[in-house]
């Protein structure tokens, strides 16, 4: 599969589970945390006589879940090892496959927590010869609300295991699963490094109903494009799919609240290079691999700073280049302070829409968006400055919010 050098999350964690050490990883999407699981634990299940499953893996979406179990088929092609992805939001014949795999016992399988519940709930899965449990992504799950599905999976699990938890960022909620789930882990930590300088970061002030029109402009000047555009919120996805149809791009979208079969047909095709845009949520900003990406899109600003180098990691991948276009509207202004904080500079933001017709762009006011500092009140409008009391630079610390899946149609 032309793996010829290890990346350093597959360098440091392999040799712990090769050990049967318990694990807690942080590395960023992109990093190579998928084959610096599953490669060891292919080698173990080869010499492992499960009558059962011998591992299970837990993700947070249906379409990392099918690309595992696809990883998988290529990884293990010459170990032999069986696998099935059990997902939900497909019909009757993909259900009772999942559930022959379930009650017979494949070598591995990769499942979301709310389908897994529904087979674990009707008494046939059997994990007794379980020896390695994998959550991949879950920090991702504990926002998506999984945690309760997965202390209740843990109940059907043995105790004696090995348990590895992989993580793109180590919020507090992580570090407090991990020991209760972890035993005597081995820690690898690291730190959420800035996208690649291959990929072109470009930052546009515009209203929303400037974005579009900007766009079209924007990607006139290109030659070829394979595009993902992310957006924050579900139902804006088809309005923007329609919008960029009658201005003669051919786009298709997809968030979790499309039909699991559409889903699958979409993705496959972008992949497949039969239309140039995919519209997405931050359903796709993780784990997901599309070879070639030339674009990357934010329509709107990630709330959570690490979300955004997610976003943009899905291009540039491999060593190839690729380009990143952010809009920042007059809302998102105090989420792009956080970006620049975490890449410790300020970020260059371009004002073009005048001149292309299009109207005034907002103005840039990073004044308007800084909390005060503690203890201080916030100057009235008009006010001037130089009262003596610092304004302070830290935003108000807002929770991240996310796109939040029902845990039940995963």
């Amino acid at each position: 599969m032309n793996y010829k050098q290890a990346t350093p999350i597959q360098e440091q964690a392999i040799p712990y589970i090769l050990d049967g050490k318990d694990l807690l990883a942080c590395a960023q999407t992109g990093t190579g945390k998928t084959a610096a699981y599953l490669i060891p634990i292919l080698d173990k299940v080869a010499h492992e006589s499960n009558v059962h499953t011998g591992a299970l893996i837990l993700v947070p979406t249906r379409e990392l879940a099918v690309q595992i179990d696809q990883q998988i088929q290529g990884l293990g092609y010459f170990v032999g090892a069986t696998s099935i992805a059990v997902y939900g939001g497909n019909k009757g014949p993909e259900w009772d496959q999942q559930k022959k795999a379930l009650t017979q016992g494949a070598d591995i399988i990769i499942a979301t927590p709310g389908r897994l519940i529904a087979h674990l709930q009707l008494g046939y899965v059997s994990f007794s010869d379980l020896k390695h449990l994998v959550l991949d992504e879950a920090d991702r799950m504990l926002d998506m609300g999984f945690l309760g599905d997965i202390l209740k999976i843990m109940s059907y699990l043995p105790a004696k295991r090995q348990t590895l938890m992989f993580s793109a960022t180590m919020p507090s909620k992580i570090n407090e699963l991990a020991k209760r789930i972890l035993q005597n882990p081995e820690e690898i930590r690291l730190a959420v490094s800035r996208p690649a300088d291959r990929i072109d970061q470009q930052f546009y002030l515009a209203n929303d109903e400037q974005k579009l029109p900007l766009l079209i402009h924007l990607l006139s000047q290109v030659q070829s494009t394979s595009m993902v555009l992310f957006t924050s919120r579900k139902s804006t996805v088809e309005p923007i799919v329609r919008s960029l149809r009658k201005l003669g791009m051919d786009a298709h979208g997809i968030s979790s609240d499309s039909e699991q079969a559409d889903r699958e047909i979409v993705l496959r095709n972008f992949k497949n290079r039969q239309f140039p845009v995919l519209v997405a949520t931050d359903v796709l900003s993780r784990g997901i691999d599309i070879d070639n990406l030339s674009h990357v899109v934010n329509y709107d600003v990630p709330r959570d700073p690490e979300d955004y180098v997610h976003r943009i990691g899905r291009t540039a991948r491999a060593e190839s280049k690729g380009t990143a276009i952010t809009f920042i509207n007059e809302q998102d202004q105090k989420y792009v302070l956080k970006i620049e904080r975490l890449f410790e500079k300020e970020l260059e933001k371009k004002s073009v829409t005048k001149e292309l017709g299009l109207g005034e762009a907002p103005a840039f006011e990073p004044k308007k968006h800084r909390a005060p500092a503690a203890g201080g009140r916030k100057r009235p409008p008009g006010s001037k400055e130089g009262s003596g009391k610092p304004s302070g630079s830290r935003p108000k610390r807002r929770k991240p919010k996310k796109e939040h899946n029902n845990p039940s149609q995963a």
